[in-house]
């Protein structure tokens, strides 16, 4: 078996990479390491980790123990992962990045699962994609194929978890609570990554991005309107977004009254999508959980692309983190 090591491992979506990891049927689950809850149970941090004996191990472990052939999922803070990848790829070790550094870096490719299924399977680095942008790029890249808008307005909402473990004052319970809360509107970090992965598969639009948080652990909903100048076709929208997801196992169509829901799809790798078009304006919404195929689902879905496996192998239970 390929071993899966998760460096920065005390996060949420690092802990979710480990829930899913500690039950895949092909894969091993390597060194856990932790800065900050160094030899630590892990079950003492997260709860649906209490029957395992997993514990975090020491800085350092993951090169101490690193074999050739090893993958290692870097899961820390953003700005951490370039101290560390050179050093893995030396070794011979694959990488999956959650953090941002490698997002825009042309030496790793970019693990937006069902667009970039060839170039994930050889890569040596594997850029996860951010939790927005996931949900924005699945509901809108099939329009590259049926036209151009001119303009892309997304209106997301997310839950808290996005916002990372490390305690807020802005993420507290008492803060959120009752609250739907626009956030980063002098530029998102996200924003740059969706209008990248929106051009370079030629929707060259002018994007209004405005993200909410609002209070719900996990889970995310995206509403994205991308506006042309004339009428579209209906049916060449539906049949083109059709046509882009039918070999996708995660990507889920709702219609006839139904509307992507977030509780239909937290705890697992699916995405749920609606298409419909109104005269000039193509409206597609999108749900996903945003630890699950926003962080640490897409990964392991990388992580089985790139061996090789079937994408949904230890991917195909439903269950909460937190």
């Amino acid at each position: 078996m390929t071993r899966v090591h998760v460096w920065g491992a005390s996060g949420y979506a690092a802990a979710e990479v480990i829930r899913i990891l500690s039950r895949h049927p092909a894969l091993e689950l390597g060194v856990l390491e932790s800065r900050t809850h160094a030899r630590e149970a892990a079950g003492d941090h997260f709860s649906a980790l209490r029957n395992s004996s997993l514990r975090f191990d020491a800085p350092g472990s993951v090169l101490e123990q690193l074999r050739p052939g090893d993958i290692v999922v870097t899961a820390g803070n953003s700005g951490d992962a370039r101290a560390l990848v050179p050093a893995l790829l030396e070794r011979n070790a694959r990488v999956i990045d959650l953090s941002s550094d490698y997002r825009f870096d042309s030496s790793a490719v970019y693990g937006l699962s069902e667009w970039n299924r060839a170039r994930i399977a050889s890569a040596a680095v594997v850029a996860n994609p951010g939790c927005y942008p996931t949900a924005a790029a699945l509901a809108l890249l099939p329009l590259a194929s049926a036209g151009r808008p001119h303009t892309v307005v997304i209106d997301a909402k997310s839950g808290v978890s996005g916002a990372g473990r490390t305690p807020r004052v802005d993420t507290l319970f008492a803060e959120v609570s009752g609250d739907v809360r626009p956030y980063g509107l002098d530029g998102h970090r996200h924003q740059p990554e969706i209008e990248r992965t929106l051009a370079l598969a030629g929707i060259d639009a002018s994007v209004v991005f405005t993200p909410h948080v609002v209070p719900i652990v996990r889970g995310m909903l995206v509403d994205a309107y991308a506006i042309f100048d004339g009428t579209v076709d209906r049916e060449l929208v539906r049949d083109t977004y059709v046509r882009a997801y039918s070999g996708s196992a995660f990507v889920r169509f709702v219609s006839g009254g139904r509307v992507p829901s977030v509780p239909s799809v937290v705890g697992t790798n699916e995405a749920e999508l609606h298409v419909d078009v109104c005269e000039n304006v193509v409206r597609a919404v999108c749900a996903i959980d945003n630890l699950g195929k926003g962080a640490a689902g897409q990964a392991v879905q990388n992580l089985n692309i790139m061996l090789g496996f079937s994408e949904a192998t230890g991917l195909d239970a439903r269950t909460v983190l937190c």
